[in-house]
């Protein structure tokens, strides 16, 4: 089937933050994201459009697919070396989700797509769902963090909050009342501090300046650096506690 103008139009719209708030949908790129989407999210798909050569590589049977020319495609993707496939999937329901886990990751002000992509793929592997964030952070439904998550954020629960202090406060309402802030400079051994990972708020900071907002009654915990380096980047931090809650985990199964 060929991509209608509405279609298109909406492909278009979806590069924006206004047009992905508007349509309830966004865009996913990349064959590894789109075969993801498909294996396990396979009912958010509204619509694939892929060239001939994407449809070939991605070696799996694509829904409701659109073949454009390479020319076409290249004016649709958002990558200088696009690999042929974008998928047009519904952004899910988060706010009607139950909260689950054994802690809420939060994000203050994370503005690097990158990072924020690592992190959900890290949380998702680890078996945790909630991933909360503030307003400054990076939208995690832009094309360039859905490509960095490959999808992950399908698998996740992803709630926004105006200010760090609403989300706490959300997060106790809810039973998650100890808020952890990683802090690059003082606080207790993350590999020590006691209930870290018991219905708890872990907060990570945004580049360059970490943890902004205001967290009444936060307990902070620092991440041991033997070598004397200043800090590690927000993705690397967040991996750093997340794997350490399933170390934990293990520890208690054993």
């Amino acid at each position: 089937m060929e991509l209608s103008r509405k279609e298109k139009t909406l492909l278009i719209a979806l590069t924006t933050r206004g047009g992905r708030r508007r349509s309830g949908c966004c865009r996913c790129e990349g064959i590894r994201a789109v075969r993801e989407l498909l294996q396990f999210f396979p009912d958010k798909i509204r619509f694939v459009v892929a060239t001939e050569r994407g449809r070939d590589a991605a070696g799996v049977d694509l829904p409701e697919l659109r073949i454009v020319s390479e020319r076409e495609f290249d004016e649709l993707s958002g990558t200088v070396s696009g690999q042929g496939v974008i998928a047009v999937a519904d952004i899910p329901d988060c706010d009607s989700q139950e909260i689950s886990g054994d802690f809420i990751l939060a994000l203050d002000q994370l503005g690097d797509p990158g990072n924020f992509g690592t992190i959900a793929r890290t949380l998702r592997a680890a078996g945790q769902k909630e991933l909360w964030y503030t307003k400054g952070s990076i939208d995690p439904w832009g094309d360039k963090a859905v490509r960095s998550g490959m999808g992950a954020q399908f698998g996740l629960n992803l709630r926004r909050f105006e200010t760090l202090e609403e989300l706490t406060k959300c997060a106790r309402k809810a039973g998650f009342g100890k808020v952890f802030i990683a802090d690059p400079h003082k606080g207790e051994s993350c590999f020590r501090q006691a209930g870290l990972f018991e219905h708890s708020v872990i907060v990570i900071g945004g580049e360059p300046n970490g943890v902004m907002g205001f967290a009444p009654d936060a307990e902070s915990v620092i991440i041991p650096m033997p070598g004397g380096y200043e800090s590690i980047n927000a993705a690397q931090a967040a991996t750093v506690l997340i794997f350490e809650s399933v170390r934990r985990k293990m520890e208690q199964d054993f």
